[in-house]
C-alpha cells in the first residue's frame, strides 16, 4: 500500500521528471510475461540523481522506522534493489544482504549473499512490485533461511489486485513510496499524458491481462 500521499506525489513527480517512468497509451510496452502495459518503470535512473536518491533513501528508512521498528538486517532483491538496499542499510547503520532470483550456478551456489543468522529480523527492499511473484520469492528464501521477515518496502508499486492478494496470502506487509494511480494522476495534471487517456490508463490497472484486447479485434 502507498505509505503517504505527500511523499507519493513527490516521488511520482521525480520519477516522471527524470523519465524513470515512461507512459505511452498508444504504443504499450510488453512485459516478459507478455502483458501489454502503458507504463515502463526503471528506478535505477534515480541512482544518477543525488537529490532524488537521497529523498528515496530517507523515506524508505522512515517507513522502516515507523512501521517495522528495530531490525537486524536490510535485504535487497537482486538486481534492481541491491543499490537501493545498500543505501538504506548505510543510512541505518545495519548489515546488508541480497537475495538472488535463483541459486548461484557455481562456487557456494548461494541464493542469499552476505552474512546473516537464523532468527534475525529483516526488512526487504524492492525497487518496484508488479505481481509480487519475484518479490515474495525473496521473502520465502529469507524465511526458509530462518530469518524473521517483518515486511517489505519499495519505491513503486503497480497496485495490482494480484499483488495485493499475493502479499496477503504470504502474510507479508508491503509499503511503497508511490504507486501507479498516483503517477497517472500526476502525469495527467502535469500534461505528461492526455486527459483523454485517463480512463484507459486506469482500466489497465484493473485488468492488465485483458487490457485493450477488444482494440485488437
Amino acid at each position: 500500500m502507498k505509505y503517504n500521499d505527500e511523499i507519493a506525489t513527490a516521488v511520482a513527480e521525480f520519477l516522471l521528471q527524470i523519465k524513470a517512468i515512461k507512459l505511452d497509451n498508444a504504443n504499450p510496452f510488453t512485459w516478459a510475461s507478455g502483458i501489454k502495459s502503458p507504463i515502463y518503470c526503471d528506478n535505477r535512473k534515480t541512482l544518477s540523481h543525488p537529490q532524488i536518491r537521497t529523498f528515496i533513501r530517507q523515506n524508505l528508512v522512515k517507513i522502516i522506522h515507523e512501521v517495522y521498528g528495530d531490525i537486524d538486517v536490510v535485504a535487497g532483491v537482486a538486481t534492481g534493489a541491491i543499490a537501493q538496499g545498500v543505501l538504506v542499510a548505510q543510512e541505518m547503520g545495519l548489515p546488508f544482504i541480497y537475495v538472488r532470483s535463483s541459486n548461484k550456478d557455481h562456487g557456494l551456489q548461494n541464493k542469499i549473499e552476505g552474512t546473516y543468522e537464523s532468527g534475525q529480523s529483516v526488512v526487504v527492499v524492492e525497487d518496484l512490485v508488479s505481481t509480487g511473484g519475484s518479490s515474495l520469492a525473496a521473502v520465502n528464501a529469507l524465511r526458509k533461511a530462518g530469518m524473521n521477515v517483518k515486511g517489505m518496502v519499495s519505491i513503486f508499486s503497480y497496485g495490482l489486485d494480484i499483488a495485493i492478494n499475493n502479499f496477503k496470502e504470504a502474510n507479508c506487509k508491503l509499503f511503497s513510496l508511490t504507486d501507479y494511480a498516483t503517477v497517472i494522476h500526476k502525469a495527467i495534471s502535469s500534461d505528461y499524458v492526455r486527459k483523454e487517456d485517463l480512463p484507459s490508463l486506469l482500466e489497465w490497472r484493473k485488468d492488465p491481462e485483458n487490457w485493450r484486447k477488444n482494440d485488437e479485434r
